[in-house]
């Protein structure tokens, strides 16, 4: 059975206030759309299109480097007609999948169930029932509890109001029967539109059995109309990704006060504080602990690393056993060593610093390969830009730096050489040797400090 897949994502979404399109405003640091493909790839779609319209290329541009197939809606006339214009794209599919580009929970188990529910019949539905259904059109059934048709809102009489069951919208059905059904619908209705609700009506009168399914979770069925309730989602998404961890072994140490937006793999006994935010693809190693207010984007950290409090590490790769932070920077490119520490607001960049070396206070590492048992004093820069060019430092094994140290690249010191303290180094220091440059101190006998008069 081949699946075809179209996506309605043409909304204006006048209620975000926002030159954005809707499907693009991000859900876990990804455009909600990007979940809806990412949802249908995972049932083994064959082809994905997706309905735009308002937003113009802004929504297939997001997407450019994608095999989806765009289908552009001009005249917005309902959802019947946004599916109709995708129809070309699905021929030779046996199924259709219409999902939302605006509803993005709706997981991968829940759909298997809709596709499973269809597989005897040529349509079903996805249904929910809530205790406030206003807004959401009712299902409609007969004595037997067969499905009879939908009533949209403001289509629906007052008994018809009461009933608690509603459509998704969410649906599958056999392809060729879609083409028939949809070359049949009418606008006559209170909003003038085609719905691709009215099918369900077509196929109970072809005696056809609509079948239904619903989700474990009213949030996979929810949709965003404004700010609020992507905020909802942005929670209930949240609190998912937390107690999923949690079940692999994970202590966070207050569920509602961690951010998960990307993937995280984990090993054992990692312990996460309070208000972590974890993006993109981060792995933690065995018993890893991570500090309050730190954010991790894109980096893996090995096992048995201590990450302080107030650390920024992004595209950096930690060795097993190191010390990070508190309010440490490790930006993108830097590679340490086992048993590394980086402390109080240092700040790495495209560096790599080898087994056992120190960075422990107020320092900038730039473009720098530190070798092994390094020690680098307070204050320590590498000035590794000219004003046009990055220019490499290299220090040697056991090296020591005193502190307030200016290293000007390109320059190298050598293995064992030690570098005085409050010294600027422009040429190679040799190694094994003490380097140092100083102005003579001297000391003014009679010199007074400036003083205000007072009045």
């Amino acid at each position: 059975m081949k699946l075809g897949v179209v996506i309605l994502a043409a909304g204006q979404g006048t209620r975000m206030k926002s030159v954005l399109p809707k499907v693009l405003h991000p859900l876990a640091d990804r455009p909600m759309l990007g979940h809806v493909v990412e949802t249908a790839r995972g049932l083994g779609a064959e082809r994905i299109a997706v309905v735009y319209g308002h937003g113009g290329d802004q929504v297939p541009g997001a997407f450019a480097d994608s095999d989806l197939i765009w289908v552009e809606q001009a005249q917005q006339l309902g959802t019947g007609h946004a599916v109709e214009q995708a129809l070309p794209a699905m021929a030779g599919m046996d199924q259709v999948l219409v999902l939302y580009g605006d509803v993005p929970l709706t997981s991968q188990e829940t759909l298997r169930g809709l596709l499973q529910a269809e597989e005897d019949t040529r349509l079903a539905l996805l249904t929910v029932t809530l205790e406030d259904p206003a807004g959401y059109g009712r299902i409609l059934r007969d004595a037997q509890g067969g499905v009879q048709r939908i009533v949209e809102q403001k289509d629906a009489s007052v008994a018809e109001l009461e009933i608690e069951e509603i459509n998704t919208g969410i649906l599958i059905a056999d392809q060729q029967s879609l083409v028939q059904w949809l070359g049949r619908l009418d606008n006559d209705n209170a909003q003038g539109e085609f719905y691709l609700t009215d099918i369900v009506s077509m196929a109970v009168a072809e005696g056809v059995e609509v079948c239904t399914a619903q989700p474990g979770d009213e949030h996979e069925v929810m949709g965003v109309n404004d700010r609020l309730q992507l905020a909802e989602l942005e929670r209930h998404y949240q609190k998912l990704q937390a107690r999923r961890l949690m079940r692999q072994g994970v202590t966070l140490r207050d569920p509602a006060r961690f951010d998960l937006r990307g993937s995280l793999s984990v090993g054992q006994d990692v312990e996460i504080d309070v208000n972590v935010l974890i993006i993109g693809d981060v792995t933690l190693g065995d018993g890893v602990r991570v500090g309050a207010n730190t954010v991790i984007r894109n980096s893996h950290i090995g096992a048995g690393v201590q990450i302080f409090e107030n650390c920024v590490i992004e595209q950096a790769e930690v060795g097993a056993a190191s010390r990070i932070g508190p309010f440490s920077r490790l930006r993108p490119e830097t590679v340490l060593a086992a048993r590394v520490h980086i402390g109080n607001f240092v700040e790495i960049k495209k560096s790599e610093v080898a087994e056992g070396s120190k960075i422990n206070h107020l320092s900038y590492i730039g473009d720098t390969t530190v070798g092994r048992s390094v020690n680098i004093g307070a204050g320590t820069i590498t000035c590794n830009y000219d004003g046009a060019f990055k220019h490499r430092t290299i220090i040697g094994d056991d090296a020591f730096i005193g502190s307030d140290t200016q290293l000007v690249a390109p320059v190298e010191v050598g293995a064992g050489a030690t570098i005085g303290a409050g010294s600027t180094i422009t040429r190679n220091a040799p190694p094994e040797t003490l380097t140092l440059s100083r102005g003579k101190q001297t000391t003014i006998q009679g010199w007074i400090r400036p003083r205000k008069e007072k009045n």
